[in-house]
């Protein structure tokens, strides 16, 4: 089935947002991406209307569509959602991951450690990604996964890698994750997985938090 051209529009204007081509900041021109991709201006309206209900880009008055400028606040709105999301998506999920899923989750990790030690944030963030995808995959709720999703490709849009911002949390995220994976391998309780998932995200946030009031106290001392 071919997509409507309003979802064509929606495609390509998400896609360039996520892989940098529209920054934050950027102003969409309907008229520009009328000329560009030969689509007519009502999918592009409709398509920046979508997008802005999903928090992609903001319309402002006498100015147009902005793609939205993101900061450490709403990496940690964001993250507290996934906590939230991801921790309720894992633990349905959990009694339909195979053997094989798990080993895949478990080499995921290494391959995260590996980037770690050679300094390679981008390749860390994307296998950290992975990894949740994995063990969220399971869980036979479609919307759910779609949100789940959104909100990590929304993070991803934020520079600052908080794993690489806060010291010595990327180490214990990796420790976290080889304990989400024994508690669903040992067959533990849907409540006790949601819990530690959930934990695992909140950490982070706790993390860059604690951090982040170092560095305040320390600039004004």
């Amino acid at each position: 089935m071919v997509p409507s051209k309003a979802e064509q529009a929606f495609q390509i204007l998400k896609e360039r947002i996520m892989d940098g081509t529209y920054g934050p900041g950027h102003r969409l021109v309907i008229d520009q991406l009328v000329r560009e991709h030969r689509i007519s201006s009502v999918p592009w309206r409709e398509s920046l209307r979508r997008l802005e209900a999903e928090g992609w880009v903001e319309i402002i008055p006498n100015v147009g569509a902005l793609v939205r400028t993101f900061d450490t606040d709403a990496w940690q709105r964001g993250l507290c959602l996934v906590a939230r999301l991801g921790g309720y998506a894992t633990a349905l999920s959990a009694p339909h991951l195979t053997q094989a899923d798990l080993e895949r989750a478990r080499t995921l990790n290494r391959r995260m450690g590996e980037a770690l030690a050679d300094f390679d944030p981008a390749s860390f963030g994307r296998l950290n990604r992975e990894f949740h995808e994995l063990l969220a995959s399971r869980a036979e709720d479609g919307r759910l996964l779609d949100m789940v999703k959104n909100e990590w490709a929304r993070l991803e849009l934020i520079r600052k890698s908080a794993f690489w911002y806060a010291p010595g949390r990327a180490h214990a995220a990796l420790a976290e994750h080889d304990g989400i994976v024994e508690l669903i391998e040992a067959g533990a309780s849907p409540d006790a997985i949601e819990a530690a998932a959930k934990q695992h995200e909140l950490n982070t946030v706790e993390a860059v938090t604690r951090h982040d009031a170092e560095l305040q106290s320390r600039s004004h001392r």
